[in-house]
């Protein structure tokens, strides 16, 4: 592995984690009022309280940041150009979500996303192992949450087609 200077490295740290987060709160923006709209769904008995999500999305993009940083360590944004840019794309995707979901109400598009992202955790995943293995199973517990996202996203939208069109 290529090693870096500790100041880059540190800058680099800040740099993936800032980037993840940046994302993070454009995608809450679109749920600051989240919490009225998500009281009126209909949810399945299974859905967690809304007050789980913040915790867990904070911790996720902290394992996302992390896991791009340790990618970005190896060689640069150079070196690793594919898997740092899917990694890109799937956080677009990502903060689209919120929007789509709570901002908009669009409860088919939003399915849609959400599975697109999986997919794009997946191959974010794989490319990242394939570099630092340590890197793809930082994104292990992002995939299984939006596993669970994925599926309470569908369950939402079946049963609220009034106000999820």
């Amino acid at each position: 592995m290529n090693q870096l200077p500790k100041k880059k490295q540190i800058i680099g740290l800040v740099a993936w984690l800032s980037v993840s987060f940046v994302a993070a709160a454009i995608g809450s923006a679109a749920s600051i009022q989240a919490g009225s709209f998500y009281m009126q769904l209909v949810r399945p008995g299974w859905a967690p309280p809304p007050n789980i999500f913040g915790p867990v999305w904070a911790f996720l993009y902290a394992l996302m940041g992390i896991a791009a940083w340790l990618v970005w360590r190896v060689g640069g944004f150079r070196s690793a150009r594919t898997p740092l840019t899917l990694f890109l794309v799937q956080l677009a995707i990502n903060t689209l979500w919120s929007w789509l979901f709570f901002g908009w109400h669009l409860g088919a598009v939003a399915f849609a996303d959400i599975f697109l992202l999986w997919a794009l955790i997946v191959a974010t995943l794989v490319a990242f192992w394939r570099v630092r293995p340590t890197a793809g199973a930082l994104l292990f517990p992002y995939l299984l949450w939006v596993s669970f996202a994925l599926a309470l996203n569908y369950s939402v939208w079946q049963l609220n087609p009034q106000l999820l069109g």
